[in-house]
């Protein structure tokens, strides 16, 4: 028995590629419209995965343990930040924070060997090295002895900036900013680029925040960064490091951003996203569904006469309709196999183009060739149906 099942299915198939390739080029059409349909399905969930992934790196570097604060004014209020701030006091009153640093920020030229380049200045306190997770790649970082030193730690980028083939930025170099000489005592490894924090370290040079003075009449502080230790509640930390700062500010309020609220926003924005790219894909696909059915229906009006044939010989009604709609199928499951394989390649072209790290999502081939090879199926009813209610005297007519 199981050996008549397999020689009627293999005889079916092969009636099947047969009778495809006698349709010629309006098979190849309609094999077209399917890999369209399938590539596009693959290849727009494959796209919206990679961009969710993409959008989920841009926190990586900074973690989901830091936290940065902002100083808005209250109302209509014009009165200056403060330039200090009591953070040991913020430290002790909050468990969890493990480095908290402030940043005071100001940007304008800077000349080195008559060298003038636009840099960030940036006031810090020692703490800010680890609360922003910066690296040094050569010396050190300013420490709580340096606070009335001219000492500066400048970024790569500025520092490439300055330099020049055969006079690049050394340690125990001077740059100049107004009227000031500040000794180079750091240059920091390259930063990845952290998109929440107020300042880019590879564009910027750190000083004492009690040396921002000298670059500028009346410093404000603009930001304070907060480092969580491992396991933390962020949200917790962040409502209560607000509090603890909101006691030291009368005409200003305290805002944190908490990283992992915009991460799971960003989720959800990019999981909307694929959505929508999911749902031009199955537009796609149905449109090549609409094309098999049209081949198939055509295929069974030039056919009547051996349909009629068949079913003079003793064929079933359900064997004439296995018979069409197992040509339906295949067709389907070539087209979604070429789909598959140019939807991935077209994801992959894609993410190259836009710099992004293919990640192959895990649904993209199931659903794609799944739901090709369901839409086959769906559209490949209807003419197989019709085929096998032909009545046998009338096909038989037919010239």
């Amino acid at each position: 028995m199981s050996l008549r099942v397999e020689q009627s299915l293999s005889q079916l198939l092969h009636e099947a590629f047969v009778s495809l390739r006698t349709l010629g080029k309006r098979s190849v059409l309609a094999l077209l419209g399917i890999v369209i349909g399938s590539s596009s399905v693959v290849a727009l969930i494959n796209i919206g995965h990679n961009a969710a992934v993409d959008a989920a790196m841009i926190f990586k570097d900074m973690g989901t343990d830091t936290l940065v604060a902002q100083f808005p004014p209250k109302g209509n209020s014009t009165a200056p930040m403060r330039a200090r701030l009591d953070l040991e006091a913020v430290r002790e009153a909050v468990p969890g924070i493990a480095h908290i640093g402030a940043l005071t920020l100001f940007s304008g030229p800077m000349v080195f060997h008559g060298r003038t380049t636009n840099a960030n200045f940036v006031g810090t306190t020692p703490d800010i090295k680890d609360a922003m997770r910066i690296v040094v790649r050569e010396g050190r970082f300013l420490s709580v002895f340096d606070a009335n030193e001219t000492y500066g730690v400048i970024g790569d980028q500025l520092a490439q900036a300055l330099g020049a083939p055969g006079d690049p930025i050394k340690l125990g170099d001077r740059v100049r900013i107004n009227d000031y000489l500040f000794l180079v005592i750091g240059i920091l490894k390259n930063q990845p680029r952290a998109i929440l924090m107020p300042v880019q370290a590879n564009e910027s040079l750190f000083i004492p925040a009690e040396g921002m003075r000298r670059i500028y009449a009346t410093p404000q502080i603009g930001n304070v960064i907060i480092r969580a230790t491992p396991g933390q509640d962020m949200e917790r930390i962040a409502h209560n490091a607000a509090t603890e700062l909101q006691r030291q500010l009368t005409d200003h309020t305290v805002d944190i951003q908490v990283p992992q609220q915009m991460i799971d926003g960003m989720t959800r924005q990019s999981r909307t996203f694929a959505y929508l790219l999911l749902a031009l894909g199955a537009i796609s696909l149905v449109g090549g569904g609409v094309g098999v059915m049209n081949v198939m229906l055509m295929n069974v009006s030039e056919r009547r006469r051996e349909i009629g044939i068949r079913m003079a010989l003793g064929a079933r009604q359900r064997d004439i309709r296995n018979l069409f709609l197992l040509e339906a199928v295949t067709l389907t499951a070539v087209g979604a196999l070429c789909g598959a394989v140019l939807g991935m390649t077209a994801a992959w072209l894609y993410a190259w183009m836009s710099g992004w790290a293919f990640v192959l999502a895990a649904a993209a081939l199931p659903l794609g060739v799944g739901s090709t090879l369901l839409v086959g199926l769906f559209f490949g009813i209807y003419p197989a149906v019709s085929a096998s209610k032909l009545q046998p005297v009338e096909a038989l007519r037919d010239e």
